[in-house]
């Protein structure tokens, strides 16, 4: 009867620190893409899942508050490369994709 009484209060307490944890939210701020001198700078405000990058990317600049994922693929497959806040990197030419 005992254990039975203190896993209750084990369970009891789990569910109530699972409840306290924050949500993870979305990334605040923009991530910037250079492409070519000749087009204007692609913006991905308050970027959320995955998103594309244009097919003749060149730079990827993580202006957010969160860690940003460069893939080398459209589907977020494989290795990524991980770009802190406030840093940016030169990204894969052709179908590339980053998830904030």
């Amino acid at each position: 009867m005992r254990v039975r009484a203190v896993l209750i209060s084990l369970v009891a307490a789990g569910s109530m620190l699972g409840t306290a944890a924050p949500a993870l939210a979305d990334a605040v701020g923009e991530v910037v893409v250079f492409s070519t001198e000749a087009q204007p700078l692609d913006v991905y405000r308050d970027p959320a899942g995955c998103q594309r990058l244009p097919t003749v990317a060149h730079v990827l600049t993580n202006r957010t508050d969160k860690p940003v994922k460069v893939y080398g693929n459209p589907f977020r497959l494989g290795p990524s490369l991980t770009v802190q806040p406030g840093h940016g990197t030169h990204v894969p030419g052709g179908a590339g994709s980053f998830s904030a």
